[in-house]
């Protein structure tokens, strides 16, 4: 089983748009992926909307995790996203993971809760954007 690492699988997704995104998904994400976030939940095919969309949207974004524990297929963290869009804005998501992990050392299901903390009013549903 891979060790899952949060800072790696949003450095592949938002920083490294010259990998194929079916490729990092596959990498760090089981097929019966699903996400809930801030209340909504997706499956994995709706996420992967998402992290293209991300991925049209964000420059680039320097991961800061605070903190990160795992204990077998568990894994959690708070980290701090501080994005730059292409637009030139800027914005700091803080966010709460809890997660469950496949053999593989996926991610299989993951609950999280996202707190704007530098951003404009149309940036707070980035966490759920498509």
């Amino acid at each position: 089983m891979q060790t899952p690492s949060i800072h790696r699988v949003l450095d592949d997704l938002l920083n490294q748009g010259t990998l194929p995104l079916d490729e990092v998904l596959d990498r760090h994400f089981s097929p019966a992926y699903r996400q809930r976030t801030n209340g909504q939940w997706d499956d994995r095919r709706a996420f992967a909307l998402h992290a293209r969309k991300l991925r049209e949207v964000v420059a680039v974004a320097r991961i800061e995790v605070l903190d990160e524990l795992r204990d077998g297929r568990r894994y959690a963290d708070r980290h701090r996203v501080h994005i730059t869009k292409r637009d030139g804005a800027e914005l700091l998501q803080e966010v709460y993971l809890f997660a469950e992990l496949d053999a593989d050392g996926r991610f299989a299901r993951v609950h999280e809760t996202t707190l704007m903390l530098e951003g404009t009013e149309s940036d707070r549903e980035i966490g759920n954007m498509k």
